[in-house]
């Protein structure tokens, strides 16, 4: 609320165009949005969300793998990506046939569309009810900060970004407190590195000492059963 931003809603595959070659400053995208797009746009940082596969799908048990996909038809959403991905794998001569469908991609293959298909995969359960399999990873994808080369306001985009890390910390890591004995402190250490260093803060007994360190949230709870055994 305190920054002076317009913050603008537009379909994922089209938010990368605007950032590159437009007047936004910053976007928040799928990696394989970006490459589709095939813009030049600054990658600020992964937000370790929407993690997912673009991937070459074919009938499952056919025999099918991405070489012999070469020089077939296949469906997609993401033609530019597909294209440059079998560009490397066909022979002289027989190009691959891409057509493009904005969706039920993975309905191509059963209703006589196409031989395979390069379509996301998150879970596999749409890819596995459609009776495909994945055959090759074209390429990994999540969510990531995109900026615009260009921008003129590259120290409000860095203000962003600090913030945001900061909320994403907040949200995968938690603080913990607890004594050790100074003979077990290398051990404790060991157990509770934290992103950087963990904090260790001497008592009025010399003996022990305060140590604060985060840790990953999902595995707070077994971290601090370790600590119990120290």
């Amino acid at each position: 609320n305190n920054l002076p931003i317009s913050i603008v809603f537009l379909p994922a595959k089209d938010i990368a165009t605007y950032v590159g070659e437009g007047d936004v400053d910053l976007g928040i995208t799928g990696e394989d949005c970006v490459a589709e797009s095939d813009v030049s746009v600054k990658v600020l940082m992964a937000l370790g969300i929407g993690k997912c596969n673009l991937s070459v799908q074919a009938p499952k048990d056919s025999g099918l793998n991405a070489a012999s996909l070469a020089g077939k038809r296949i469906v997609t959403s993401f033609p530019v990506i597909t294209q440059k991905y079998f560009a490397e794998l066909e022979k002289p001569g027989n190009p691959t046939h891409i057509k493009c469908i904005s969706g039920s991609v993975e309905a191509a293959c059963g209703l006589g569309l196409a031989d395979g298909i390069v379509d996301l995969v998150e879970t596999g359960t749409t890819m596995r009810a459609a009776g495909l399999e994945e055959v090759s990873v074209v390429m990994k994808s999540q969510a990531v900060l995109i900026m615009n080369p260009h921008s003129k306001h590259p120290e409000l985009c860095e203000v962003i970004r600090r913030r945001l890390a900061g909320y994403l910390t907040a949200q995968r890591w938690v603080m913990v407190s607890y004594n050790v004995h100074r003979d077990h402190l290398k051990k404790a250490e060991s157990i509770t590195p934290g992103k950087r260093s963990p904090s260790v803060q001497p008592l009025e007994d010399k003996n022990w000492v305060a140590v604060a360190a985060l840790v990953p949230k999902s595995e707070a709870a077994s971290i601090m059963d370790e600590l119990e055994n120290v």
